[in-house]
């Protein structure tokens, strides 16, 4: 499946919170305040939501634009955790959409 199968990034219902484990593909918003100059939590929080993923299933990492590209930074650190990832797109609003599939 490319990035073009997917609909653009919304961010009233599509990006959620780590608060539960989720049997299903999701996506995490790592799109708020404290994430725009806090590469820690970042990557504390995609942490959290590959954990919180069911085999067979990806999360997308929705990250802040004020961040930059996630190759930047969040792609190192994924391939340091042995995820298989990949870059979707840019959001309208300048975050970017990194998918992981666990």
């Amino acid at each position: 499946m490319s990035a073009d199968d997917h609909p653009e990034h919304d961010h009233g219902h599509e990006a959620v919170a780590i608060d539960e484990f989720h049997e299903n593909s999701w996506s995490v918003n790592l799109e708020k305040p404290r994430h725009a100059d806090d590469r820690g939590t970042v990557f504390e929080e995609a942490r959290q939501a590959i954990e919180a993923t069911a085999a067979g299933y990806h999360v997308n990492l929705v990250t802040h634009g004020d961040q930059g590209h996630p190759e930047a930074y969040l792609f190192e650190r994924l391939e340091e955790w042995g995820e298989d990832y990949e870059y979707v797109r840019q959001c309208g609003c300048g975050g970017h959409v990194t998918r992981v599939h666990v």
